[in-house]
């Protein structure tokens, strides 16, 4: 079978399309024909050894996929040959067939096409523990998402509209503002591209304050981080929740003074950490994501569809931070 495999740390062009034998699935572990998977930002680490986790080489990445089951290891209960399933696994998808511990797949509705299953965990689930176990948002709060047409952004926007907060979306370009909107962001602005000097930071506090309103924002979502973090951090109000979701633009340092004179709270967001700790709440979780899914209130938008052998091509387009939404690898109908 064929899959996507990196043999050294390095980028996109590093990885290579080989011929490697079918795996076969131990015990508690299921083996899945690749449908789709879902590109996401830890894809662009995890092949510079920059990831949290460092899986030994050669690996295959790809963290989210789904398909359907065609073997069964021993000890599977829960699924059976033929269940369409999403499955987290943090490397492996890029592949004609890939294995997953039975326990890390989920069935999906069957009205969910499997590409747009391969592009709904990560982002989506992230976002709701971001948003509602992390930032406790409610309705009628005033929510600001940075990177609002990015794929977890883009996710931010959707739960948080359909929690009732108002939605300001802070994005790139004009394009990603008009798909923040059609998702349900109530207003938003362009902000200019960094890196910022002082003065550059200060306009954009100043842009961000305009936008949330005189009372500021009760809730702030930051998957960028970098020079953009400080003047968002500036525009929250009395006892906001400052979310850190990632560091696209670089890990920012912020003055402290701020969380102070703000009474705001700076809340770290590691999704992966709280499926591993708490699986029941992630279960509660997830379902809750289903229910908004089939009432048609979110639904991953996937910008851009590339074939196995483009799947470098993949990870380096949402590297240079130009996606909007979703970025989609096609393995097989």
């Amino acid at each position: 079978m064929k899959a996507i495999i990196s043999n050294a740390p390095g980028g996109p062009a590093t990885l290579v399309m080989t011929e490697v034998p079918e795996p076969v699935p131990g015990p508690g572990e299921v083996r899945i024909r690749v449908a789709a998977v879902g590109v996401n930002y830890p894809d662009v680490l995890i092949i510079e050894d920059k990831y949290q986790v460092k899986p030994p080489r050669p690996f295959s990445p790809g963290a989210e996929f789904a398909g359907t089951v065609e073997a069964l290891g021993d000890g599977v209960t829960e699924l059976a040959l033929g269940d369409r399933v999403l499955a987290m696994t943090g490397s492996g998808g890029m592949a004609e067939k890939a294995i997953a511990q039975a326990g890390r797949c989920v069935k999906i509705p069957d009205a969910m096409p499997l590409d747009e299953a391969a592009a709904f965990l990560m982002t989506y689930g992230t976002s709701q523990h971001a948003l509602v176990d992390r930032g406790r948002l409610k309705a009628g709060d005033t929510l600001l998402v940075l990177g609002a047409a990015g794929g977890v952004g883009l996710a931010a926007v959707e739960i948080g509209a359909a929690k009732g907060a108002r939605v300001i979306a802070a994005v790139s370009s004009e394009d990603k503002l008009a798909l923040a909107k059609s998702r349900g962001a109530a207003d938003g602005f362009v902000y200019p591209p960094g890196p910022f000097d002082r003065d550059g930071q200060k306009a954009l506090a100043d842009a961000f304050k305009v936008a949330c309103g005189k009372s500021g924002a009760d809730v702030i979502y930051d998957p960028v981080g970098g020079d953009y973090a400080e003047p968002a951090l500036r525009s929250i109000g009395w006892r906001g929740r400052y979310l850190v979701i990632g560091f696209p633009a670089g890990i920012p340092r912020v003055p402290l003074n701020l969380a102070l004179l703000k009474g705001c709270e700076i809340v770290g967001v590691f999704w992966g950490g709280f499926v591993e700790r708490e699986p029941e709440g992630h279960a509660d979780s997830l379902a809750d994501l289903f229910r908004l899914y089939e009432a048609g209130k979110i639904r991953p938008e996937i910008s851009e569809r590339y074939p196995l052998e483009k799947a470098g091509d993949a990870i380096a387009a949402l590297a240079a931070r130009k996606a909007k939404g979703k970025i989609v690898v096609t393995v097989s109908s």
